[in-house]
């Protein structure tokens, strides 16, 4: 997301046809229509289907996003680590970051809510592409009397510089975990996700005790800036993935991405779409780079007449991603656990009928370091 001398501030963009109005939330925050060069996608469009809502809010997640004139980012020391950052801190002895901001990133018709939410780490919790934190909710452990939380792990969806590009925020892609009593249909807010509830009540301003950074399995492969890429995520399992792109199109850096970068998102319909605009801003700029799948399980029918999936999507284009595989693509899986069983079958499926083992491609794919799977 490219900035000009006005740096990142949450807006609340009011959704309606109300033009005027909408122009005066961007004036009063110093913001220019003139200025080309921030996407077109989010001129007011943030979610188009939703246009009809004239007392909704959305909060535009930065004032510029995405453009071929890529954004400078520092400190440049962040270029030249040659392992990534791991277990930096510990639930023992967890860091104390800052709220920046918090921002609903779907509208009225999504099943449930998800949080785009900022994180200010004053540069101490360095990590990369891929890596996840954890965050450790205030409160005692119900389990354990006298002990704290447990931790959460969630995957970072910045870039190793943030959503300022300064290298001191991290932003976490979070749904909140409500239950409902399936006899009476109410919400239950004692069996409600501790974690995910306190982050996305959390205000700008407010505390949060982080661990990590940790993981290695999602890191993106830098060492062949012509490598195709393959990313399946359902939900907020476009966190890591995110990131990737910012790296890959966004912003000026060491990395100079040459090759195919190709997205499956899977959600519930289109008001779950996370990072629409980004992605369909790169889609724009970059057509021989980045390529975007949509499905939409309540919106679109496979070929059976069913619900659409994302291993719907695989078997639709199973002849270029295997051939992809083939010539050494990275497929990368990120998103609930429940999400693998039917990729796995799918690609058992098309292996078969193309005459290959399944299990032996994978074999083969885990052999070779392209197969990357981060589920939860």
């Amino acid at each position: 997301m490219a900035y000009s001398a006005v740096s990142q501030v949450p807006v609340a963009v009011p959704i309606g046809s109300d033009v005027s109005l909408r122009r005066s939330v961007f004036k009063r925050n110093g913001i220019s229509f003139s200025d080309k060069s921030w996407a077109s996608a989010l001129s007011l469009n943030l979610k188009s289907q939703n246009a009809q809502r004239s007392n909704q809010y959305i909060v535009c997640m930065s004032l510029k996003q995405a453009s071929k004139s890529k954004v400078a980012v520092s400190p440049l020391e962040l270029e030249t680590t040659k392992e990534p950052p791991l277990n930096l801190f510990k639930p023992k002895e967890s860091y104390t970051a800052t709220i920046v901001s918090v921002e609903r990133l779907v509208g009225p018709k999504a099943p449930g809510e998800t949080c785009h939410i900022v994180i200010d780490h004053g540069g101490n919790v360095p990590y990369w592409e891929g890596q996840s934190y954890g965050v450790i909710p205030p409160g005692e452990n119900p389990k354990k009397p006298g002990f704290p939380h447990n931790v959460r792990l969630y995957s970072i969806a910045s870039s190793r510089y943030g959503d300022s590009f300064d290298g001191k925020t991290a932003s976490l892609c979070v749904r909140r975990a409500v239950y409902y009593d399936p006899e009476t249909g109410k919400e239950d807010p004692s069996k409600s996700g501790v974690c995910s509830n306190f982050l996305c009540n959390s205000k700008p301003g407010d505390k949060v005790q982080i661990t990590g950074p940790s993981g290695k399995v999602m890191l993106l492969p830098e060492e062949n800036p012509d490598a195709n890429h393959i990313m399946i995520a359902t939900g907020t399992g476009i966190a890591p993935f995110r990131g990737y792109f910012r790296r890959m199109f966004m912003e000026d850096v060491t990395f100079k991405f040459r090759g195919l970068a190709w997205l499956f998102l899977g959600v519930a319909n289109s008001d779950s779409l996370l990072y629409d605009y980004e992605f369909t801003k790169y889609l724009q700029d970059y057509p021989d780079h980045f390529r975007y799948d949509r499905a939409l399980s309540r919106e679109q029918q496979n070929k059976s007449g069913g619900k659409m999936y994302v291993q719907d999507k695989i078997e639709e284009y199973s002849d270029e991603i295997f051939k992809l595989l083939d010539d050494g693509a990275h497929i990368y899986f990120c998103g609930l656990r429940g999400m693998m069983p039917g990729i796995q079958e799918t690609l058992k499926r098309v292996a078969e009928q193309r005459g290959e083992s399944w299990d032996e491609k994978l074999s083969q794919l885990k052999k070779n370091k392209q197969w990357h799977v981060e589920v939860y």
